[in-house]
């Protein structure tokens, strides 16, 4: 027997899909919809975080709960998000001094100046996605980072699919058991010295990850036998609702 939870996530889930509750429409209050469905408001909050963790419902803080406005699939190849044309930018830079493991990350002692650019994307009034970048503030530049400059030798990126962190959850309005696709994009130069390091994290519910690989085998010395040229991509992608394995 499905526990309440499940019947009240079941039929609020009944009223999206079918248009009864419209995108962007408010649902009436909590205490509001406990007496309605007659139950507790822990119970109603339970049933609404299903839903949250779905990607049908948003809570925004001080407003309630929203019917979620479907938001376009991105895909992250090559260190840029694609397509990327009805989405917009807001940009917060802050100084501060490394501590924990951007220590690490970027190679410097405890306390080294650092510049960090948050870029928080938007499509309409719904995040979209979150990122962090930090540079050295020696090494800061005039022009926004998050785009390959002249000396970066190499770039090496490490993708993880994880439970948003409190703050992630609250930034881009998702529930906590919606996984992100979290990627941490280190770019150095010719020395090895990290001149960039990058955080993005992108809800399960909107995200691609595109991975290409080009193999080419060439072999010398065999009479009447032509070099051989093949490709091969795999897509992945983060399971929505629940954490990657």
């Amino acid at each position: 027997m499905p526990s309440l939870r499940h019947t009240i996530a079941d039929d609020l889930r009944t009223q999206i899909t079918t248009g009864h509750l419209k995108a962007g429409a408010r649902l009436p209050s909590e205490p509001r919809l406990a007496a309605q469905y007659k139950v507790s408001t822990p119970t109603l909050r339970n049933a609404l975080a299903l839903l949250q963790a779905e990607g049908l419902i948003e809570k925004i803080h001080g407003k309630g709960n929203f019917v979620r406005h479907q938001l376009r699939r991105l895909t992250y190849t090559g260190g840029r998000l694609t397509p990327d044309a009805d989405l917009h930018v807001t940009i917060r830079t802050t100084s501060l001094r490394a501590f924990g493991d951007l220590i690490p990350l970027l190679k410097v002692p405890s306390r080294t100046p650092l510049t960090e650019f948050l870029y928080l994307t938007h499509q309409g009034d719904s995040p979209h996605s979150l990122a962090r970048i930090y540079v050295l503030q020696d090494l800061a530049p005039a022009e926004l980072p998050w785009c390959r400059r002249p000396g970066w030798a190499e770039t090496r990126e490490t993708v993880t699919a994880r439970l948003p962190t409190p703050e992630e959850a609250a930034a881009l309005r998702i529930g906590s058991t919606l996984a992100v696709l979290a990627i941490t994009r280190v770019s150095s130069d010719t020395t090895g010295r990290v001149v960039e390091a990058a955080r993005l994290v992108l809800p399960g519910d909107r995200a691609n990850a595109l991975f290409i690989t080009h193999h080419t085998t060439e072999e010398k010395g065999t009479e009447g036998r032509q070099p051989t040229t093949s490709s091969a991509s795999s897509r992945g992608r983060v399971p929505t609702g629940s954490p990657a394995i």
